[in-house]
């Protein structure tokens, strides 16, 4: 039994907490010492060049990439040896870069598979319902073979699988890579509106402009480091971030 680690001062605990985090493949340590957090309902972005280690992060808070070293820490309690599954159950989603959708499955048997660790037939019924109402593109397709969709319904249905696991913790890996527009502002307005629900959400994302301008703050990452953290406002006007990121 995890025993809850609490926060200074007695505060709520974050969602997620990362004290230390390393990640290594092999003799090559890509995350080196990563501190951060996210509350409820506070929407952060970790950008930086391709390389940075920000991939490497949010596949171990997932649990797909095992933890060299460092904490994490997830609702106050340390899932470190916690297996990915369990960290589903638990509140944590990610929907990784390239989407990862079941391209052989139909859209609905995808939606299904994101609920698979539910065992509440009605609340999920109308979690889709809610997910219908947001994403009404993902309903329109509900029969059609996942990889017959365009790059953007895929990112949508991406997501819609993700948010029916109910997360407290929505991991988000270059939701925008390769979209139009459109289904950009589209995924971005859903985004915000799983924040406004109280939805913790962690997004890596090559558009830093756009990341900084919807998120409440935001860490620079390099070379496997935090270099550098503050509110997505400041970040989008600090001249260093404007002439690596923003192409200023």
């Amino acid at each position: 039994m995890h025993e809850p680690i609490h926060d200074q001062l007695g505060q709520t605990p974050a969602v997620l907490r990362l004290e230390g985090l390393r990640v290594s493949y092999g003799h090559i340590e890509a995350v080196r010492g990563v501190d951060l957090h996210v509350q409820a309902g506070e929407l952060v972005s970790l950008i930086g060049a391709n390389g940075a280690g920000k991939t490497s992060t949010l596949n171990a808070i997932g649990g797909s990439l095992s933890v060299a070293g460092g904490r994490l820490v997830h609702d106050g309690v340390a899932i470190n040896d916690v297996p990915a599954h369990e960290r589903v159950k638990r509140g944590i989603a990610l929907v990784p870069e390239g989407r990862g959708i079941f391209t052989r499955l139909t859209v609905e048997e995808n939606l299904h598979m994101g609920a698979y660790t539910r065992h509440d037939a009605e609340e999920v019924a109308s979690d889709m319902a809610r997910i219908f109402t947001l994403l009404p593109r993902v309903k329109e397709r509900l029969h059609q073979v996942a990889g017959t969709l365009s790059g953007g319904e895929q990112q949508m249905l991406a997501i819609a699988r993700a948010l029916l696991s109910r997360p407290k913790l929505l991991l988000l890996d270059e939701p925008s890579m390769g979209l139009a527009p459109l289904f950009v502002e589209k995924i971005f307005e859903v985004v915000q509106a799983v924040v406004r629900e109280g939805v913790a959400v962690l997004l890596v994302e090559q558009n830093a402009n756009l990341a900084l301008k919807f998120s409440q703050r935001a860490y620079v990452m390099e070379s496997g480091l935090i270099t550098l953290t503050g509110t997505g406002e400041e970040l989008l006007f600090d001249p260093q971030v404007r002439a690596a990121y923003l192409g200023e």
